[in-house]
Formats: C-alpha cells, sequence, structure tokens
C-alpha cells in the first residue's frame, strides 16, 4: 500500500510540477496570514480609539482614576482580548484545515491503484528512446536469477564439503600425530577393558589388558597383549593360506558333481544284508550264532531290508 501512494504521488508531482501536499500547506499558510493581518488591523483599531469610547473608566469617578490608570487598563484589555482571538481563529483552522487536507489527498489528488500503471503524461507521448544493443531482455533476467540460484545452492554444498573434509582432517592428524604422556593415560581411562581381566577365571589364568606407551613398555606388556602381538605377525602366513586355497576351492564343486551315488548305495545295502545274516541266520536249520530273536523281530528286519532294497 505504501508503494503503491509513493507511486500516484510521483505521477501527480510530475503532473503538477509540485506534490500535492505542499499545495494544500500553502492554502494553510495564505489562510493564517490573512488571520494575523486581520487580528492586526483590529488591534490597530482599537487602540486608535479612546479608551473612554471603548466604556474603560466610566464606571468611576473622576476623582478615583486618572487618564494614565485608564489607559493602562484600556491597553491590557486589548492585548489580552486581541490574544485570546488569535488562538481562537488559528485553532479554528488548524481543525477544519486539517479536515480540508484529508478530504483532499483521499478525494482530488488521488488516482486509483489500477490505473498508475496505465497513466501517460503529456510529455511522455511519442517519445520512442531506442534500447543498446547489449540491454538486457526479461529472458537475460530470468537466466541471471537461476545462475545466482544454482552458485548459492553450489556454494552451500562446498561449505557442508569443506566443513566434512575438515573434520576428517582433524580426526586423521589426531591418528597419525603421537600420543603424549597426559593423552595416553586418558584413553587408557576411558577406553578400559577391565571387566575382562577382573573375572576369576581371567585371574586364575593370569590375564591382563596393559596399553604399551613405547617399545621398552611393549616388553613389559601383560599375556594378552603378547598374544595380539602374535595374531598381528601371523597375518602374512594367513593371507597366503588364503590365497593358496582360492584355487583348490574353484575347483570343488566339480569334484562333488563327479560322485558315484549309485555305488555308495549298493555298498550300503550290503553292508546291512551282511550285518541282517549274521544275526538271523541263513536257511532252515541253521543255528546262528549271536542272540536269539523272535520271530516279530526277524519279519521286522526282513521289512527294513526288503524296503531299503526298494531305495535303492
Amino acid at each position: 500500500m505504501t508503494d503503491q501512494h509513493q507511486q500516484v504521488d510521483a505521477l501527480l508531482t510530475e503532473h503538477f510540477r509540485y506534490t500535492p501536499l505542499s499545495l494544500i500547506d500553502d492554502i494553510i499558510n495564505t489562510v493564517n496570514t490573512i488571520i494575523y493581518r486581520a487580528v492586526e488591523a483590529i488591534e490597530t483599531g482599537l487602540f486608535s480609539i479612546p479608551p473612554r469610547q471603548l466604556g474603560f473608566g466610566v464606571t468611576k469617578s473622576s476623582g478615583d482614576s486618572t487618564a494614565s490608570d485608564v489607559d493602562e487598563e484600556a491597553k491590557a484589555e486589548i492585548e489580552n482580548g486581541v490574544h485570546q482571538l488569535e488562538t481562537l481563529l488559528e485553532s479554528t483552522v488548524d481543525r477544519n484545515f486539517d479536515k480540508f487536507e484529508i478530504y483532499t489527498l483521499r478525494n482530488i489528488f488521488t488516482v486509483p491503484d489500477e490505473l498508475v500503471p496505465h497513466i501517460r503524461l503529456s510529455h511522455y507521448e511519442g517519445l520512442n528512446l531506442p534500447l543498446p544493443p547489449n540491454a538486457p531482455t526479461p529472458e537475460s533476467f530470468v537466466t541471471l536469477r537461476r545462475k545466482v540460484h544454482e552458485t548459492k545452492k553450489l556454494n552451500r554444498a562446498l561449505r557442508n564439503i569443506h566443513a566434512q573434509n575438515a573434520s576428517l582432517i582433524s580426526q586423521l592428524t589426531s591418528l597419525l600425530s603421537p600420543l603424549s604422556s597426559d593423552q595416553s593415560a586418558s584413553l587408557q581411562a576411558s577406553l578400559s577393558l577391565s571387566f575382562l581381566t577382573s573375572h576369576p577365571a581371567a585371574e586364575s589364568l593370569g590375564l591382563s589388558f596393559n596399553f604399551p606407551s613405547s617399545a621398552s613398555n611393549a616388553k613389559q606388556a601383560g599375556p594378552l597383549s603378547a598374544q595380539s602381538q602374535f595374531l598381528v605377525t601371523q597375518l602374512p602366513a594367513l593371507r597366503e593360506a588364503v590365497a593358496a586355497l582360492r584355487p583348490k576351492l574353484r575347483t570343488l564343486p566339480e569334484q562333488i558333481g563327479h560322485v558315484d551315488w549309485e555305488s555308495r548305495r549298493e555298498e550300503r545295502r550290503n553292508y546291512i544284508e551282511d550285518r541282517v545274516r549274521k544275526v538271523v541266520g541263513k536257511g532252515v536249520g541253521e543255528n546262528p550264532p549271536g542272540l536269539r530273536i523272535g520271530v516279530e523281530e526277524a519279519r521286522g528286519l526282513e521289512s527294513l531290508t526288503a524296503n531299503m532294497g526298494g531305495e535303492g
């Protein structure tokens, strides 16, 4: 709303060659000048009239007051009355011309907001200003705005990457830099693994966990540290063993695919039959060695053998 009023004021100022508010101020100042002149003329006229004609000193006897006293009384009364009249006229003018100013700005010196962009003043008629060859176009403004937006977006992304890289560099620097005695002590206190060696079983085995801070302290490390160092030294041999087993692992599925499962089943069936013959016996009238079993158990073993033979 404020921008619209500013545009209207600028348009009217350019049209009238003066601001609307300055015209209203000139009218109010002119009225005030007329009031001051009228009040001054009234004061001059009252001072020119003898005091006794204005009624001063009439009620008093001639012996009670002198001519000078009457003149002083008349002068004071006239000055006071003129001052009150001037104040009354000024307040009346201010109150009424404030209303006049508001009415004039709202209803006379105004242009509807929807008409402001479509008004062309007379001194702009027929005016054709040639544009320079490199003048920006609406398309160029849109392209430039997009470039600025993408640039800001890229700047934010680069700032985030820079912060991540700075954090990573600080972490790597802290890992590569040697620890001081205070830092190693604080690290050992923060990474305490005493619960691994505080158990009675660990104490019976003599397990301990120490952080060797130097080569001399590494010799004094406990059994757990020595075992860890031994495992680290065996890692290259373990890698070589794994590398040697990989070619053999590739041929393992092919070997499994060539297994003769039929011969394996035949061997199992023959083994079971042989064990059954030893228990049951072969033919009538034989007294096979071993435990004697009942008829029902023998029939169960025969059915089991027949079923296995059918599976084979």
